[in-house]
């Protein structure tokens, strides 16, 4: 699973290994179990690298597969230290880097700093290999900023879609009514909302801006279309978080919410993240969400469908989904939410109650 720590040997890994021996999973707990099969049809420890708000999702499969007290399978983490104390990052990382390194004890998982200097880390990867090959069970490298040089993909993939998922955003937003509800997925989509906003001198009081907790927007979105029947509730989603916890579009279908508008902005990529390939353009995510029972499935390749699909979604009745084929990028001024977390969701929940949306 990607991470924006881990980019440049990501992009590297895509380069010059072969795609049936470097995967992108759905989760990292997914990750963890797949490298778990690999030992067992190979004898050989795989490797996961994840940003360390994924420890939460390879948990259960560490401690309940790979632990020595269950299966005994090692498995070389390579985990990005995003929130690392004394090093500045955003407030979704803050925690999660406090608890990195308690977690991995709490685990009981052997792990080492990575070194930046090619001496020192060869060190660290041969105790790595001896722990594993002697205990048989997981090892975790723990990389900070910068522990990466930086590394220019060969093999960048073209789209053949012509609108930014910025220029969707701003396509949608304008043809919301005041009353509705926006409930947009971690990174940089939720950083276009706020953009958008200001630009427009309006408030962000609208929109709930879910800064981690990558794959569960929709599921907060469905939380907020129950209870609040009479708004709108529109998600604004990526590819790779839908696809990350794929049994929430059968949670929203069987729900029945007439209310609630489900927005699936696809490039294809983890965008936020590095720009790592997902399944999205592989996959029917329209299928999918017919097959759990969604009442309205659209999709807009360009700004003229997106416009036709926007004015079916918002008058008819949900659940409802949007798939919105978009291509990779964003600018690189993009800005960040100026407002913490706490501030925003004081906002939003007053907006909920009815009163003024500035």
């Amino acid at each position: 699973m990607p991470d924006s720590l881990l980019s440049d040997i990501s992009a590297c890994i895509s380069d010059h290994i072969p795609p049936s021996k470097h995967l992108v999973a759905a989760n990292e707990g997914n990750a963890v179990a797949l490298a778990a099969g690999h030992y067992l049809a190979t004898s050989r420890p795989g490797m996961v690298y994840m940003q360390n708000s994924g420890l939460g999702n390879a948990t259960n499969p560490l401690v309940s597969l790979a632990d020595p007290m269950v299966y005994s399978i090692p498995v070389l983490l390579l985990i990005g230290w995003r929130g690392q104390p004394e090093v500045p990052d955003e407030p979704q990382h803050l925690k999660q880097g406090l608890v990195t390194l308690p977690l991995l004890q709490a685990l009981g998982i052997e792990y080492a700093l990575l070194p930046f200097s090619d001496k020192e880390a060869e060190a660290v990867l041969a105790r790595a290999a001896r722990h594993m090959r002697t205990k048989s069970e997981p090892f975790a490298l723990v990389a900070g900023k910068g522990t990466f040089s930086p590394y220019r993909p060969e093999n960048e993939q073209e789209s053949s879609y012509l609108m930014s998922r910025e220029e969707a955003v701003q396509k949608i937003l304008p043809v919301l009514g005041l009353e509705d509800v926006v409930v947009s997925t971690t990174g940089k989509l939720s950083r276009e909302i706020y953009e958008y906003r200001e630009e427009q001198g309006e408030g962000h009081s609208r929109d709930f801006l879910n800064v981690g907790s990558m794959g569960h927007a929709s599921q907060v979105a469905l939380g907020i279309a129950l209870e609040k029947p009479e708004r709108r509730v529109f998600c604004f989603d990526g590819d790779g978080a839908v696809i990350m916890h794929m049994g929430a579009l059968a949670i929203n279908a069987g729900s029945r919410a007439k209310n609630f508008r489900h927005l699936v902005f696809n490039n294809s990529a983890h965008d936020s993240v590095g720009g790592q390939a997902t399944a999205g353009f592989r996959i029917d995510i329209r299928g999918v969400a017919e097959a759990c029972g969604y009442r309205l499935v659209l999709r807009a390749d360009n700004e003229e469908e997106l416009e036709e699909a926007m004015e079916k979604i918002r008058e008819g009745e949900g659940p409802s989904l949007l798939e919105i084929r978009i291509r990779r990028g964003s600018r690189s001024d993009l800005g960040r939410p100026k407002t913490t977390p706490r501030e925003n969701k004081a906002a939003f929940m007053k907006f909920l109650q009815g009163c003024c949306y500035k």
